[in-house]
């Protein structure tokens, strides 16, 4: 199971499943999903993560983003969209 993330800086920060679930949880809402369909959303995202991931004891944040996102794709894409327009507008 992953433990740290490698943030774009170098830096490195403890791997929090909640933090993804949240930011899942935060696009889906603006895609306008409902809270159940949320909460199944995030939670699937998570486990796909841990599939993905593995064995792994680190993984680069661009990393994990692209796996979140091509995940989203796949179950919802109007989220996907959503975190990609938030995205942009952090740039």
């Amino acid at each position: 199971m992953v433990e740290i993330v490698i943030k774009k800086g170098g830096q490195e920060e403890p791997f929090d499943e909640e933090k993804i679930k949240n930011a899942v949880r935060a696009a889906s809402s603006q895609a306008g999903l409902d809270e159940i369909k949320q909460e199944e959303l995030a939670k699937a995202v998570v486990n796909k993560i841990s599939e993905a991931f593995g064995e792994e004891k680190s993984v680069k944040s661009i990393e994990l983003r692209d796996k979140i996102l091509s995940e989203l794709d796949i179950i919802s894409s109007e989220t996907a969209d959503a975190w990609r327009s938030y995205e942009a507008t952090k740039s």
